[in-house]
């Protein structure tokens, strides 16, 4: 098996998340960008999780993306089960309670989601994780959620371009691998039951295998691994969204960014949790980036091409996947590497 790197990096022993005012990444003034961009990055070098305010995303695209999705789940497992993942092109539909397994999970997950793509129309540019995606009928559903993934996907480009800016590169770095890419949307629901196994955690704990991760909780259960590997409590901050950094910003960085490890505990309420994964185009190839490798600084890691990491992983966490595996249906890309491969190594905390 292929190692990320040969030094794990590590987070400070952080016990609260810092929070950081994006506002200055929208302005026009290159001063306040660079400015906003240093406290983002000083904060991703910290913990690798941060809190940001200063978004500008309407609440009323918030609140309506919100009612879809809680009125998507209050319906049958039948209905919900019409739009099952396993029968869409791209990765995209319903998530069943127990299809997902992460890295280490014995108990399966307590939590269903539905999951949205990039919603590719081109034929030409179709990918295992990159298609045209599957939608419910219920109604206002499509139009909703696509409101609020465009609002959150632009916010993304923000924070690409105030990444790039903290690591001493051109705003433009990273946004120039932004066209097409495998960025996904998930919704999820964690439902309450004081009768589930109490080893039943919401999520287990593994990283993001993106670049980043911008996140929208409703109510607590998210903890993230500290440098002294604690598990921290990330409450609610009204207004704000969670940020943390995943495994490709790792590579692209030589990881002077480290992915987080983080998990949901068995929720003492219902909860939604609402993840958009970030990430540069299928087809790109992941590297130290050559700017970085100053001095004489070795790169730390094996390249992967992006989507295919992505596809890779999540082959070996979705059980339709895992049984299209198995048939010879399906293949996973050559170099892939296994579960839990970066950041503080989650197999050590979980």
């Amino acid at each position: 098996m292929l190692e990320a790197s040969t030094t794990t990096p590590v987070h400070t022993a952080f016990l609260t998340l810092p929070v950081v005012d994006v506002a200055g990444l929208s302005s026009d003034d290159p001063a306040l960008r660079k400015q906003a961009a240093a406290t983002l990055g000083n904060a991703a070098r910290s913990a690798g999780f941060l809190y940001i305010t200063g978004h500008g995303i309407s609440p009323t695209i918030i609140d309506r993306f919100r009612a879809r999705a809680c009125e998507f789940f209050a319906q049958s497992h039948a209905v919900k089960m019409q739009s099952y993942i396993g029968h869409s092109r791209n990765h995209s539909g319903y998530v069943p309670e127990g299809e997902e397994q992460l890295y280490g999970s014995v108990v399966p997950d307590r939590k269903e989601a539905y999951d949205v793509n990039f919603d590719m129309r081109d034929p030409a540019h179709e990918r295992p994780m990159l298609g045209p995606n599957q939608w419910p009928g219920l109604p206002g559903f499509k139009e909703d959620v696509q409101a609020y993934y465009a609002a959150v996907f632009e916010l993304g480009i923000q924070l690409f371009r105030g990444f790039a800016l903290a690591l001493g590169l051109p705003e433009d770095r990273f946004t120039r691998l932004v066209n097409r890419p495998p960025t996904q949307l998930r919704l999820i629901h964690y439902p309450h039951d004081d009768r589930a196994n109490p080893a039943a955690a919401g999520i287990g704990a593994h990283t993001d295998y993106e670049c980043f991760t911008i996140l929208l909780p409703t109510a607590p259960g998210l903890e993230v691994m500290n440098g002294a590997g604690q598990w921290i409590d990330v409450p609610l901050l009204q207004g704000a969204f969670v940020i943390n950094i995943g495994d490709m910003l790792e590579i692209l960085s030589n990881g002077e960014f480290v992915a987080t490890a983080h998990r949901v505990r068995k929720v003492a309420e219902e909860r939604y949790a609402f993840p958009m994964f970030c990430n540069v185009d299928y087809d790109v190839v992941v590297e130290p980036l050559a700017e970085l490798l100053v001095n004489g600084t070795p790169p730390r890691y094996t390249p992967q091409v992006c989507g295919e990491h992505l596809f890779a992983q999540t082959v070996q966490t979705f059980a339709y996947l895992k049984r299209r595996l198995e048939s010879g249906e399906i293949t996973l890309p050559k170099g892939s590497l296994g579960l839990a491969s970066f950041g503080p190594k989650v197999r050590a905390g979980s």
